[in-house]
């Protein structure tokens, strides 16, 4: 689901000569935005860093992220000089929300080395699940939930030791014998 986010025009400064005061643009507009891996690629091809590793990302990379985000057509460039603070939140706020009702209980994979993860990275997941290529404009928590449960599904199921297994059918036999007072 896409973020509409509206920018009115924003005061950025004075003009003393005619004593007017400057706007970024004329009119309130209205951006629709995409978090998805088409933004983060086109972001990751711009700044050749990966998007997803930043702990912060400086204002002009993130207005660049909210342009890589943007699929109203046809927006006058000035515009994203009128996103403030408190629109820069909403975008963070839909940027980290999952977008799913699933989740996962404790992560029971061993930590693994820091791995750096890219729009590439993520384009080979997508590939190695058999995800289609139209699921590259989803959400991007969507779809990185998406990749995970391909992965839980696709391990190996655990077997239990046979050593536990007799452990239980004991208990189990042990419980049903107190409970019909039966010896045997």
């Amino acid at each position: 689901m896409p973020l509409k986010l509206t920018v009115p025009p924003a005061e950025i400064g004075y003009n003393p000569q005619t004593r007017q005061f400057l706007y970024s643009h004329d009119k309130t507009v209205t951006l629709t935005l995409e978090h998805s891996l088409v933004s983060l690629s086109k972001w990751e091809s711009k700044w050749k860093k990966p998007f997803l590793s930043q702990k912060e990302l400086t204002h002009e990379e993130t207005i660049d992220y909210i342009r890589c985000m943007t699929l109203t057509q046809n927006v006058d460039p000035k515009v994203y000089n009128g996103i403030t603070d408190e629109l820069i939140e909403q975008v963070n706020a839909y940027i980290k929300d999952p977008m799913t009702a699933t989740w996962f209980a404790k992560d029971d994979r061993k930590k693994q080395e820091s791995v750096i993860i890219t729009s590439e990275r993520i384009y080979y997941w997508m590939t190695v699940c058999q995800i289609p290529p139209e699921y590259r404009k989803w959400h991007l928590n969507r779809l990185i939930t998406l990749i995970r449960v391909c992965e839980v599904e696709s391990r190996p199921k655990k077997k239990i030791p046979q050593k536990d297994t007799a452990a239980q059918y004991r208990a189990l036999n042990a419980k049903r014998r107190k409970a019909l007072r039966s010896k045997g």
